[in-house]
């Protein structure tokens, strides 16, 4: 489908659930409030939903304190945004999936299982590029908090504008925004500059711990429940960390191990483009971008980097 047919389809419906995946990030919090703003102009009623809830560092933006933590059932259609399949739904995945009304997939991602009954995948930047195109099959102009949201999720998707993921229409999107309102200098300073103490001591306690394998090309980094406890941090203030070890000279391939439960790890992995991180992140279930992706691994933390050190010493150049 094109965004035209998307935003003709999305127009027949007066009431919708926007559906954002579980431990959100700037990007499907920013394409879900851009989307839910766009479609209230159209005349329809619009909530917002997420199993997690809203990270701190988000709200300094206003309304990002409504999401609620599920649909209220009488929606007349669902919309998932910046999910590559129903599971990255969390616990909000049956209820989806069980739920008999149409249902849309807006996302970025190549992994993307094209689930729903409307479909549009784009490989771009961020969601929120996807939907800063889609505000021009709407008669109402954006508003600047509407551009606020969606350049909140374009920056922080690439990483202030900084990864190669970036491309001309990137810029041009971004521009559109500014045009709209949008205030770049308070996006980037809550989203890049702005932490708390906990997050400092959390982020040197975390790099001072930096392994590396395959002759240094594979750097680890890990964060243990415990060492959030003893830092009094957040899951979420992790966000972000894995840009440093992927700095280091001579490391192509980044990730970050964060424990969630016993044996259980979420994995964020990043690479300079000598290995396909995707490729790697599909072997566990995973999926995202060439250059950055992600899944859930289980097993000890050394059990964890053994696997991924296997696994990406089979996808790295030589």
């Amino acid at each position: 489908m094109t965004l035209e047919e998307i935003s003709r389809q999305l127009k027949k419906y007066k009431s919708a659930a926007i559906f954002c995946h579980m431990r959100p990030d700037g990007d499907t919090l920013g394409a879900a409030m851009g989307l839910k703003w766009l479609l209230e102009s159209a005349g329809a009623q619009c909530r917002v939903v997420c199993e997690s809830a809203v990270p701190e560092k988000f709200l300094f933006l206003e309304g990002l304190d409504g999401v609620l933590r599920a649909p209220e059932g009488g929606e007349e259609a669902y919309i998932a945004i910046d999910c590559s399949d129903t599971h990255r739904l969390g616990a909000l995945c049956e209820t989806f999936e069980r739920a008999k009304k149409p249902k849309f997939n807006i996302d970025h991602h190549i992994s993307n299982a094209r689930f729903g009954d409307f479909v549009y995948v784009e490989d771009c930047a961020a969601t929120c590029e996807i939907i800063c195109g889609l505000s021009q099959y709407f008669e109402t102009p954006l508003s600047p908090l509407a551009a606020n949201y969606l350049l909140m999720g374009l920056s922080s998707d690439t990483g202030n504008f900084a990864h190669k993921n970036v491309t001309e229409r990137t810029f041009l999107a971004a521009a559109k925004l500014v045009s709209h309102g949008a205030d770049i200098n308070r996006i980037q300073y809550n989203m890049f500059k702005r932490q708390s103490a906990a997050r400092a001591l959390l982020f040197g306690r975390t790099m001072s711990g930096i392994r590396y394998f395959l002759d240094g090309k594979f750097a680890v980094i890990s964060v243990l429940r415990e060492q959030l406890q003893a830092c009094g941090a957040t899951s979420d203030m992790t966000e972000g960390f894995i840009d440093f070890p992927l700095s280091v000279d001579g490391v192509e391939v980044a990730a970050c191990l964060l424990e969630t439960a016993d044996e259980r790890f979420k994995i964020s992995l990043r690479s300079k483009g000598a290995a396909d991180v995707n490729a790697v992140a599909a072997a566990y279930g995973g999926g995202g971008h060439i250059l950055a992706s992600g899944c859930m691994l289980g097993g000890s933390l050394e059990e964890v980097i053994d696997k991924l050190r296997f696994t990406v010493s089979q996808h790295l150049e030589t």
